[in-house]
């Protein structure tokens, strides 16, 4: 739109042009008020109806909330307007009128439940703190990225329909392929390990996966972002510092340039300092044994449930690190300590949830063979992986990092499905 003045752009002396939609209307008899809201903010319209026209009093207060309206005036100094200043209307335009009933309120004045939201997430992304939630994320991503770079990584895009899964058969959305089965990819986990044996030797990827998980948890989503590192001639220790980095840049990144949807949020948001700690898988069993919050005691080999991460957390109280997880409750291309029994795997911890899985993975083409094998997996399924592995591939190590997971512990979120705009689980395929 030609012309268009931003609303917190308006400045005293102005003639401007603003867009946008109708947030409010207050009529107070002889003088009224239309509150107009764009991206950068709101501004106050003032009309006295005693001394204008009365098809534009008329036009700008008959009007319906969320409607898109074109308003052009001139912008004067008002103390006890929201914003200090308010627009004394020559002409409105409604560009686009929105039917008076809303199934939600976007003034954030009326609750909605989150099913309802989603519904109609377009309306519910007009709130305040909502808006506010997907500029956060955006920071985040562009954050991430930035430090990817600051790594040395190249960004790749790697294939989401795939002749076999990542993990196996297991959790797969199959799917028609010319007369072929073939599946949506569950991570990038094996493309971006054939690209590390490349010329590359160092990349990132952000993009969609897919898990046909039945879990219909506040944490788990079908379709999520993954914040994926590989590198070649790096251990798991290396892997670990660039997933500290990285996270740790997200949240700079927030603070830095992000605090007026901080304060939308009322969100209380600290930047993590430190080191983060680094406990072995044995000792986090002792610790969560020792909370007394299960009702039966982990012993070795069992992996974390729910409560026993939650009670972990609760004790450290900061983002840590799991490592040296048993081999057999680890993928087939994690590679094993010397001792065989104990992998180079590890997640990465936010005292609510895990964030992120990861490892130094087997380069060798025996031993990643041997793997598959031992847990129950076909290697000619996985021929176009593995063949690579004879032509010289280097020891490397990666991660994979929950993106709405990261947006949701960093905000409070209660339900992950809060971070993603139009979220896929088992019930939701739609909008």
């Amino acid at each position: 739109m030609q012309n268009r003045t931003y609303t917190a752009d308006a400045e005293p002396g102005d003639s401007v042009t603003v867009a946008g939609w109708v947030h409010e209307i207050r009529d107070l008899g002889g003088i009224a008020f239309l509150i107009v809201r764009d991206t950068t903010g709101k501004i106050q319209v003032k009309f006295e109806k005693d001394e204008m026209d009365d098809d534009l009093v008329e036009t700008g207060l008959s009007v319906n909330r969320e409607s898109v309206v074109k308003i052009s005036g001139d912008v004067k100094e008002e103390p006890r307007a929201p914003t200090d200043v308010e627009i004394v209307p020559t002409e409105v335009e409604v560009v686009a009128s929105a039917e008076p009933e809303l199934p939600l309120d976007p003034s954030g004045k009326v609750d909605a439940d989150l099913s309802t939201r989603l519904d109609n997430r377009t309306l519910d992304a007009r709130k305040e703190d909502v808006e506010a939630v997907f500029k956060i994320r955006g920071e985040v991503l562009r954050s991430v990225r930035e430090q990817f770079r600051e790594l040395g990584c190249s960004e790749i895009n790697t294939p989401k329909i795939v002749a076999t899964g990542t993990e196996g058969g297991t959790e797969l959305f199959p799917i028609t392929y010319f007369g072929r089965e073939a599946f949506m990819n569950q991570s990038p986990q094996l493309f971006k390990q054939l690209m590390v044996g490349s010329g590359l030797e160092r990349v990132f990827e952000i993009g969609p996966i897919f898990r046909a998980e039945e879990h219909n948890t506040p944490r788990h989503l079908n379709e999520a972002t993954s914040i994926d590192f590989e590198s070649a001639f790096i251990d798991h220790t290396e892997a670990m510092d660039a997933c500290e980095s990285v996270v740790k840049a997200a949240y700079e990144g927030v603070a830095e340039n992000c605090q007026d949807e901080l304060d939308a949020l009322d969100v209380d948001f600290e930047v993590p300092e430190g080191d983060f700690p680094r406990l072995t898988y044995e000792e986090a069993i002792e610790r969560i044994n020792a909370t007394g919050e299960l009702d039966e005691m982990l012993v070795w080999g069992d992996d974390l449930p729910t409560e026993g991460e939650k009670a972990l957390g609760e004790d450290v109280g900061s983002h840590y690190f799991i490592t040296d997880w048993p081999s057999e409750i680890k993928p087939f291309y994690i590679k094993d300590h010397d001792d065989e029994e104990l992998s180079t795997g590890f997640d990465m911890m936010h005292p609510r949830m895990e964030l992120v899985s990861g490892g130094q993975r087997e380069h060798r083409f025996d031993r990643l063979v041997e793997g598959f094998e031992q847990q129950g997996l076909d290697p000619e399924a996985f021929d176009y992986y593995t063949k690579m592995f004879k032509y010289g591939m280097p020891p490397h190590a990666g991660w994979g990092l929950g993106g709405e997971r990261l947006v949701m512990t960093m905000l409070g979120l209660d339900n992950i499905r809060e971070a993603v705009l139009f979220p896929r689980d088992r019930q939701r395929l739609s909008p």
